[in-house]
């Protein structure tokens, strides 16, 4: 089903896949740039039904610089450029329309925030002004006067936005709507901002204009709207003109996670399944959809028409036509919120597995000379280099170590919410096979064996080793790296103490926190046979057999994790009970405890495992030996411990520059 057409009101789009409105921070106060219209005809070209380009700021209060805007004439022939490049390549592109209200507070800089009431964000702490009713009446129009200017544009359709806490969402939500007047109060009352909106971008747009409505499910928010609220919001629009939904999760400010690689795929589908049985128009599904075969389930089941596909494209912008042809593998997100944590830190969007992302112009050009050439070490710095060097034409050998390629991403998939992981490593075995890479595994590359190979050009990605000292007395108890942990080395007794608080030494923490709880089918069979009440089921599921803590010099941890992920490990060791000692150094372990200092106070906790995660160091011992020798490069960990996405970005520029 997923490439079979389907009809939006009187638009026919070729298949069943969506890119959602996704901030990129591509935009120049506002305007369209190349980037943009790069980026989206990239994704045109790949094959994708309907783009969705936003959201886009109705009026120039409520939006960041970096982000599209349609809130004056001038900015329509940008858009035009952008829907003529989409378009030539057969996809449908629409517009999404927004106003943020009180999440506008730290996007925008001088200028006013304004929401239905005073309710502070709990992601700013900003309270913002409430809205006069002839306010409320100029963003209605705006709303109308910037549908009115998309079509203009060439835009094949607009969205309102009412989902993730933004402006019409607010009213929505008794959490944030505390009006006294005809705005407020009840649902008939709260849902009477979003219809006048639509009523408005309806007359502005005419009848046979596709309208649709991004719809948060439900806010997952204390006192917020509720699944049956929005299942009546929806009706309500249906009836006034709506001719697609888009559902989505809760808001930016919920505590239930709704990206991460902790959430099962398709998880909050069901949402667009009860909104699906309330109305008769198209509903698209949205989060955590990157496999084309987790989207043909959800048509296959009917839980929607059609699905959304945001950072899967912004990872594979071929997604759908890889899907549709099986010819090449397809580059999945792997959910590590990079692409996140650049919106909310204001930055250009990047993926960690695309270094090509933002800069969908650029092509991989072919090799002036071609070369014979040996890459050391297959994790993803060498992996990525030997792919594209092959690609490029160059005769490329990549040695490795270990059985298996992959190095240390092997263990960075292992803590809990990161098995996606994994499928950056199948992407690599089979693009390594199309490129023709010869791949030797199981060996260990002398200097001398380097040199003998008689390579014309060599890199060296051997990756990093974990720092082994231990900087404390310790006696009679195990000490283990996290390392050997995350690669299934069995710890002893019950109290296990880690001395690290970064994001290996937290995720580790995690990792043992949870062996031994309850597992996903005991937990099923158990709620659906009602063994025990759900909050001991719940409990059992959060008790693992291990004790855990965790050591940390300094104030906050995880320090070096983005921000869009970190706060979900802090939960999630917060609900495992593991034990954090901040601010803290070691003095001493023995078979009696370990003896901490904290501040002015000494205390002694119990350890019968000590895990070391006190970072890693450069593996370069293999280049130091080759010094003097021509045409040799250091890349990855190997050059300087980092992030997946510095050693894949660095690895594939080198790899177009030889």
């Amino acid at each position: 089903m997923l490439f079979e057409p389907i009809k939006i009101h009187n638009l026919t789009v070729k298949n069943r896949i969506v890119m959602p409105g996704f901030h990129l921070n591509y935009a120049q106060q506002g305007a369209i740039t190349d980037k943009l219209v790069n980026f989206y005809k990239a994704r045109a070209k790949g094959g994708a039904g309907l783009l969705m380009v936003g959201g886009a700021a109705v009026d120039p209060e409520g939006v960041f610089a970096g982000w599209i805007s349609i809130h004056d004439d001038s900015l329509i022939p940008g858009h035009k450029r952008l829907t003529d490049a989409v378009k030539a390549y057969g996809a449908r592109v629409g517009l999404q329309l927004l106003h943020q209200g009180r999440y506008s507070a730290g996007f925008t800089e001088g200028k006013e925030v304004v929401a239905p009431s005073a309710v502070a964000s709990r992601m700013t702490g900003h309270v913002p002004r409430e809205l006069t009713r002839a306010e409320i009446e100029k963003v209605i129009q705006d709303f109308g006067a910037a549908a009115k200017r998309a079509r203009e544009a060439g835009y094949d359709l607009v969205e309102i936005s009412s989902s993730a806490g933004y402006l019409i969402n607010q009213f929505l939500s008794p959490f944030t709507n505390q009006r006294q007047d005809e705005y407020g109060g009840s649902l008939q009352n709260r849902m009477r901002f979003g219809l006048e909106v639509l009523a408005e971008v309806r007359r502005q747009v005419g009848p046979d204009f596709p309208i649709s409505v991004r719809l948060g499910g439900q806010d997952y928010i204390k006192g917020g709207a509720s699944l049956e609220d929005v299942q009546a919001f929806a009706r309500e629009l249906e009836k006034a003109g709506v001719n697609l939904f888009n559902v989505t999760g809760g808001w930016h400010e919920t505590f239930i996670p709704q990206l991460n690689g902790e959430v099962p795929a398709a998880a909050f589908s069901y949402m667009a399944g009860k909104i699906k049985s309330q109305v008769k128009i198209p509903v698209v599904a949205s989060n955590r959809i990157a496999a084309p075969e987790i989207a043909e389930q959800l048509l296959l089941e009917g839980k929607a028409d059609m699905v959304s596909v945001a950072r899967g494209l912004v990872a594979d912008p071929e997604w759908p036509d890889k899907a549709q042809k099986g010819h090449k593998p397809i580059r999945k997100c792997i959910a590590c919120m990079l692409c996140l944590d650049q919106i909310f830190k204001r930055q250009p969007v990047i993926c960690s597995v695309n270094p090509l992302c933002g800069s969908d112009d650029e092509a991989v050009p072919a090799a002036a000379v071609k070369k014979r050439i040996l890459v050391v070490g297959a994790g993803p710095a060498g992996l990525e280099a030997a792919c594209t060097l092959a690609e490029r034409g160059h005769a490329v050998t990549l040695m490795e170590k270990q059985q298996e390629i992959g190095g240390q991403w092997r263990l960075a998939a292992v803590p809990p919410g990161k098995a996606d992981f994994m499928s950056l490593l199948d992407y690599y075995n089979q693009r390594l096979a199309a490129a023709g890479v010869e791949l030797i595994t199981g060996k260990t590359a002398t200097p001398e064996e380097i040199r003998a190979f008689g390579a014309d050009l060599i890199i060296i990605a051997s990756g990093a080793q974990p720092i082994e000292e231990v900087p404390f007395p310790c006696e009679g108890v195990q000490v283990l790296q996290a390392w050997e942990v995350l690669a299934g080395t069995p710890v002893k007794g019950d109290n296990i103490v880690i001395v690290g608080g970064g994001s290996v030494g937290c995720e580790t923490a995690l990792y043992l926190a949870q062996q031994g709880a309850l597992d996903a089918d005991t937990a099923k069979f158990m709620l659906i046979h009602e063994v025990e009440p759900a909050e001991e089921i719940r409990k059992l599921l959060l008790t693992g057999k291990y004790k855990v803590a965790i050591i940390e010099q300094q104030k906050n941890l995880a320090r070096d994790m983005n921000n869009a992920s970190r706060w979900l490990l802090m939960k999630d060791l917060n609900l495992f009970g593991v034990k954090i000692y901040n601010q803290a150094s070691v003095e001493s372990v023995s078979a009696s405890g370990m003896v901490l200092k904290q501040g002015d106070k000494s205390l002694t906790i119990k350890a019968d495992t000590v895990v070391l995660a006190l970072g890693a160091r450069s593996d370069n011992a293999l280049y130091e030996a080759l010094a003097g020798q021509p045409e040799v490069y250091l890349i990855g960990d190997a050059r300087s411990p980092g992030k997946v996405h510095e050693a894949i970005h660095a690895a594939f520029k080198l790899a177009c520059a030889l």
